[in-house]
């Protein structure tokens, strides 16, 4: 489907991306894996944080995060994870995306580590009851899991994050220029209310929601 554009030059076929960036070398394209192992495991192991990208049946892309204690994603083998589902905004995007759509993608950070994992596949939504149990924080099991069958797994460059600079505090921006979530939830959903109270309910929620 063609995409109107503001722009002069569009790069709209492979073959005109493939004359400005060439082909990937062999090497990069051996290390794509059909399953996990001990390495990619590992990774996963040390992991408190991941970002999901899923599709709607329309095409509408979503990238949702989530986050727990390191290791939170569990393996069932080498071709299945399970990611809990922790209380959120009900919004349930990443949800609603999966059951109309299976196909995903997943990217692992671990902090202070250059290298991400990323892992490409289909998922589904499940509920069995000790596979819950099992993944219970704070004595609160999810009440969704997401089931990933693994068709592809890759660590991926580490250029972006050393560029970035991403874990190297002394280079983090100054968080007093940061623009307020709280602000901004006040202008987008028209709400009476004050920065210092909508900070409060923020914090509230963070403290008592997690699970």
């Amino acid at each position: 489907m063609a995409v109107a554009s503001r722009f002069k030059e569009v790069i709209t076929t492979e073959e005109q991306l493939r004359e400005i960036i060439g082909h990937p070398h062999q090497l990069v394209l051996d290390k794509t894996q059909p399953h996990l192992d001990e390495y990619t495991l590992g990774f996963i192991a040390k992991s408190p944080f991941l970002l999901i990208g899923s599709v709607n049946a329309a095409g509408k892309m979503d990238v949702s995060p989530k986050g727990d204690p390191a290791g939170f994603v569990r393996a069932l083998d080498d071709k299945t994870l399970l990611i809990p589902d922790r209380p959120g905004n009900r919004r349930a995007d990443t949800i609603s995306n999966i059951i109309q759509n299976p196909q995903i993608g997943l990217i692992f950070l671990v902090p202070g580590n250059r290298e991400t994992l990323r892992i490409n596949g289909t998922a589904q939504i499940v509920r069995d009851p000790e596979l819950q149990e099992q993944m219970a924080q704070q004595g609160k099991a999810p009440h969704l899991l997401i089931a990933v069958t693994v068709e592809e797994v890759f660590f991926h460059c580490a250029k972006c994050v050393v560029r970035s600079d991403l874990w190297n505090a002394e280079r983090w921006p100054d968080l007093e220029t940061l623009p307020s979530v709280a602000e901004a939830f006040i202008k987008h959903m028209n709400l009476d209310a004050t920065v210092e109270e909508v900070k409060a309910d923020i914090e509230e929620d963070a403290r008592t929601g997690l699970y």
